[in-house]
């Protein structure tokens, strides 16, 4: 059954023209829409500007079986399945791919992309024909809690259908581009003007005005990746020092977080306040445990961090190294003591150091660019004859 607020029309883009027969792209994804902000909606609203761009999310539970579609965007659909508890994975595959070819046979839908976030959604919509498949690998699902057991052969499936394959981060392209022989690195980017509106003085947001003291700051997903014990060590340190956790609790028990006068967890926050909740911090964390679920991980919070003006500690995640450690404002330490003291240091500091040069790079890696080059691989790919459509491996590499 489908229901939708606006029902999925056709929409002329003034840069459609070289891709007109294009009809849409269809985004698979394991987040929803309306959750953190980060990759996914980057790259879909600037996506939304060449197709329509019909974002496809995980199942909700509800009696009332049926799929929802609102309009979000201009140019951008989010489509939702309901769907009863009590079904069983077999039965959620059928019913989705059901609600998918209706939806595509209703919407006149012949020639479009698809585009993964979540290899599991291949299990409902296998029998698509796209004139395109890519599959964004945003992370290394198979390493979070909770990961379903045949993630890894799905995923391997899937980069076998797809005809590009982005990764994420550095560690991820690692481990990934022998897979694929159109194999290409897209790290974390930038949304700069945004973020750099911290730099000003900008008003309080008000759950965080009454915190008095230094600010030290975290904006992200609070789960199995979040290192509560270092977290702990750390602010019962430095009981003058106030600890700002910015983001939704997911998959652990909030119980388990740690508690204390000096710590504050403030819930998710729209995208559009974050820069007024930076702007008054005086340093910036990512405090992430080392394990499974971080190993491969490209935090998109060190470049907003870098933008609004903050100094960043964080603990040795690989990719923040290789992109950041030899910034003089981002400080790699392994435990609370090593951010003890790197705080202290950033506290102390009357200037962010190299900011000329390290706006300059910033402003370099924005998502406009790495959107700019992901569309023109697919561009080439769909207008490359069938026994040409090769993208020569040399290109493989950092954007």
């Amino acid at each position: 059954m489908l229901t939708c607020q606006q029902t999925p029309t056709q929409h002329n883009h003034e840069e459609l023209t070289n891709n007109a027969a294009i009809q849409g792209l269809i985004c698979f994804s394991h987040l929803r829409w309306h959750f953190v902000y980060q990759r996914p909606q980057h790259l879909m609203q600037r996506a939304s500007r060449q197709w329509p761009v019909y974002f496809w999310e995980e199942p909700v539970d509800d009696q009332q079986e049926e799929l929802r579609i609102r309009q979000v965007g201009p140019a951008i659909f989010v489509l939702c399945p309901h769907i009863a508890a009590s079904r069983t994975a077999e039965e959620r595959n059928a019913l989705q791919r059901e609600w998918l070819s209706e939806w595509l046979t209703k919407a006149g839908m012949s020639r479009y992309i698809a585009w993964y976030y979540s290899p599991m959604m291949l299990g409902f919509s296998d029998r698509l024909t796209p004139v395109l498949t890519v599959y964004d690998c945003m992370d290394e699902l198979t390493g979070f809690l909770g990961a379903h057991a045949g993630l890894a052969a799905i995923e391997r499936a899937l980069i076998r259908r797809a005809d590009l394959l982005f990764t994420g981060g550095y560690s991820l392209f690692e481990s990934k581009k022998h897979l694929h022989q159109h194999a290409r690195l897209f790290p974390s980017a930038i949304d700069y003007e945004h973020f750099a509106q911290a730099r000003q003085a900008l008003p309080e947001p008000a759950d965080q005005a009454g915190i008095t003291g230094p600010k030290i700051g975290f904006c992200g997903v609070i789960d199995e990746r979040f290192d509560c014990a270092l977290v702990a060590e750390l602010a019962r340190s430095r009981p003058e020092w106030q600890f700002i956790f910015l983001g939704p609790v997911v998959k652990i028990d909030p119980a388990s977080l740690p508690a204390g006068p000096n710590l504050h967890y403030l819930g998710m926050k729209a995208y559009s306040d974050l820069p007024a909740y930076m702007s008054n911090w005086q340093v910036a964390i990512l405090p992430f445990a080392l394990n499974e679920a971080t190993r491969f991980i490209s935090p998109t919070k060190t470049p907003e961090y870098l933008a609004a003006g903050l100094p960043v500690v964080s603990t040795p995640i690989h990719d923040v190294i290789q992109a950041y450690a030899d910034w003089d404002c981002v400080q790699i330490k392994p435990d609370a003591a090593g951010f003890n003291v790197a705080i202290q240091t950033a506290l102390s500091q009357p200037s962010f150091p190299c900011r000329e040069q390290l706006d300059n790079w910033l402003k370099a890696n924005s998502w406009d660019a790495t959107w700019t080059c992901m569309k023109g691989l697919m561009v080439k790919h769909l207008h490359k004859p069938e026994a040409d459509q090769v993208i020569n491996q040399t290109e493989n590499g950092m954007v």
